[in-house]
């Protein structure tokens, strides 16, 4: 399994290379590659019952020699009629010489192609071939696998049956017990039947068996990376005072959730061991106030705190809100960010470094390696999706085992929430804090625009701000998308008193923050932008949130963008235009303008889009599946995460019989799949 591929019949150097490109080096890479879809070329038909955009198999004879037409420069088509019992079509290829010499009258194939036609007369376009008999690539169910330049389907098809022969037997890798007891098929049938399938049936079987090994050994995988963090032992934080005096300095009561999740925070705390939590909590759900909290505790230990935030506005607003909340108590917060002077900086670092400085909060910059800590004893991460496992980790090397909290605002399931932060406990608030109104939702169609452009109009006027959210940057041929710029030009004309600002991904990091900070401080009255917003700051008087092609974007999304609204004690509007869409797309907006609950808006996102880029973007850690897929799989994603803990908490990986499953998580956790 471990032998190149190069010296794989048909591969050689060259192709080797090329395979290279796609991740695969060894035969077991390979075998580990999995086609994408499949083409169903089982059945065979007459020439008689082929219809037009029908794809078919059909067996013929050839009836005639190839015809060679030359239509334009680097443009020639070669034609040839073939024939079967029940009746005669012309087969079609472009550019390619070779038909001349191989289909000659009287030789006898299998073409595998789509049906056209050209004046009136049925024709089969560019069919794939092999002489009757064969059955390399006719005549069953055919794999299609992702490519890279330097390789065809057939290069890949036919290594892949090489390897099968020459490979053997492959050693089973999960124990009888586990086969049993999820009634799985063995590798060997499944390795065969996953490339190679000989039914529908059989394909599904070894689907899911491959699908659940690959969620059993990422998850045995995060519950090892769990385990040795259980294992590291933590600064035990036994002083509670002064929760009273923090208290008074609290604007609003604590919800129940909240206390909860401080009372989870406060045991880990106390146990000894050093804490890894992921407090994952809705928009606006008070997430900060309890980070701050743990913070206070800690500087009542004598330890100094790190909050890290993935923007510099982010960081700053956090930097106020906690100087407002440690207000006469004791607790010294500096900022730390890029834009700072080397002098600003440079004072901000001897404070941290001489323990003056008891919560530092920053971006990356707070982890740059001329900033020392003098006794660093909490680590917060705001925006959890932002930092993957290694920045953690980066981030505890400043001290040593310090207590880690995460914060994540994206609400996920609980089954998905474990794959994502498997290595995390896992703490949930789950209720908005008192006074707090829900986002008026509508959806509606372009007939209503004028309205919404004259009710945007009248509440800017009455001093409020908006959000207009674009899809597009720019124009694109074709494209049905509002763009933002067309969209800040309109906005420009409609409303000429007042400021329009533009904020999208193209914009450099600056351009983006001085937008921004204009849109804060009230200068700015309508910002056009794209998602780019979605993990924002804090704009309490923004009360209008518009989402031009709202169809486009996924419930969690749309969940996320409304959320950077009503921030404030007014009520805030959320306005989908939604232009066009079938059932499906009419249920979603139905679930935004009846919700407000992002854990069952995330649910029905599941259940309504299915397979997909869930989250709108691929920065949220997801770890990158072979054959899994995270969305359609849940059945059996919780198969599998009840044997993961089967096995963890029995200790079954160090039996013999497991030995062959603690190599293929051992593989996991040395690739690294599990810190991305």
């Amino acid at each position: 399994m471990d032998r190149s591929i190069q010296y794989i019949k048909g591969v050689g150097a060259v192709r080797a290379a090329a395979f290279a490109k796609l991740g695969i080096k060894t035969l077991e890479d390979l075998l580990y590659f999995f086609p994408r879809t499949y083409e169903d070329r089982s059945e065979m038909k007459t020439i008689d019952s082929c219809l037009i955009n029908e794809t078919v198999c059909v067996r013929v004879t050839v009836s005639s020699a190839v015809r060679e037409t030359r239509i334009r420069r680097n443009m020639v088509i070669y034609t040839a009629y073939v024939s079967d019992d029940t009746g005669m079509i012309q087969a079609v290829w472009y550019n390619n010489k070779y038909i001349k010499n191989v289909f000659v009258p009287g030789a006898k194939f299998v073409l595998y192609g789509k049906i056209g036609s050209a004046r009136g007369k049925l024709q089969i376009e560019n069919p794939i071939y092999e002489r009757a008999g064969e059955h390399k690539y006719t005549g069953k169910i055919v794999p299609i696998y992702p490519l890279t330049g330097g390789l065809v389907q057939k290069n890949i098809q036919s290594a892949m049956a090489e390897t099968l022969v020459e490979v053997g037997e492959i050693e089973e890798c999960l124990p009888q017990e586990i086969l049993s007891e999820y009634k799985l098929r063995d590798i060997n049938y499944c390795m065969k039947n996953i490339h190679f399938p000989e039914s529908r049936d059989a394909y599904n079987s070894a689907r899911r068996r491959f699908v659940f090994e690959e969620l059993l050994a990422l998850q045995l995988a995060l519950f090892y990376q769990k385990h040795r963090n259980v294992k590291n032992s933590g600064y035990v934080f036994d002083n509670f005072s002064g929760g009273e005096e923090l208290k008074k300095n609290i604007p609003y009561k604590l919800t129940k959730a909240q206390k909860r999740v401080i009372a989870d925070i406060v045991g880990d705390f106390k146990s000894g061991r050093q804490m890894n939590r992921l407090i994952q909590g809705d928009v606006g759900s008070g997430k900060t106030i309890v980070a701050a909290c743990a913070a206070f505790i800690a500087a009542k230990n004598g330890y100094q705190s790190i909050m890290m935030a993935p923007t510099e506005i982010l960081a700053s607003q956090h930097a106020e809100e906690l100087k407002k909340t440690f207000s006469g108590l004791g607790v010294n917060v500096v900022l730390l960010v890029g834009s700072m002077s080397q002098k600003e900086k440079s004072f901000v670092r001897d404070q941290v470094q001489s323990g003056l400085a008891d919560v530092v909060v920053g971006t990356h910059a707070v982890i740059q390696d001329s900033v020392i800590y003098n006794n660093l004893g909490l680590v917060i991460a705001d925006e959890q999706h932002r930092f993957g496992v290694n920045q953690r980790a980066k981030l505890c090397a400043k001290g040593n085992n310090p207590h880690m909290l995460v914060m994540s605002a994206t609400p996920i399931p609980r089954t998905l929430a474990l794959i994502l932060y498997g290595d995390l406990d896992i703490s949930v608030i789950d209720e908005l804090p008192p006074g707090r109104k829900p986002v008026k939702t509508y959806a509606v169609g372009e007939s209503m625009r004028k309205r919404v452009y004259k009710f945007i109009g009248k509440s800017v006027e009455e001093g409020r701000q908006a959000y207009v959210v674009c899809p597009l940057i720019e124009e694109t041929e074709g494209a049905d998308l509002q763009n933002t710029r067309e969209r800040f030009e309109e906005l420009k004309r409609l409303f000429p008193d007042f400021e329009i600002g533009i904020m999208h991904g193209r914009m450099k990091g600056s351009e983006k923050e001085a937008v921004m900070e204009r849109f804060l401080s009230g200068e700015v009255s309508i910002l056009v932008c794209t998602t780019v917003i979605e993990v924002g700051v804090n704009v309490p008087n923004a009360g209008i949130m518009v989402i031009e092609n709202a169809e486009r974007f996924g419930l969690s999304q749309l969940h996320q963008l409304r959320g950077r609204v009503g921030r404030g004690c007014d009520q805030a509007y959320c306005i989908l235009f939604c232009l066009g869409g079938g059932e499906i797309t009419k249920k979603r907006m139905e679930t935004m303008c009846s919700s407000n609950d992002g854990f069952y808006i995330s649910e029905q996102d599941l259940s309504l889009r299915g397979p997909g880029d869930f989250f709108g973007t691929r920065q949220h850690g997801l770890p990158d599946m072979k054959i899994a897929n995270l969305f359609s799989d849940t059945d059996i994603l919780k198969l599998a995460q009840t044997a993961a803990r089967h096995i963890s908490d029995n200790g079954l990986l160090d039996t013999p019989e497991y030995a062959p499953l603690k190599k293929r998580v051992e593989k996991v956790i040395n690739r690294a799949e599990i810190l991305n």
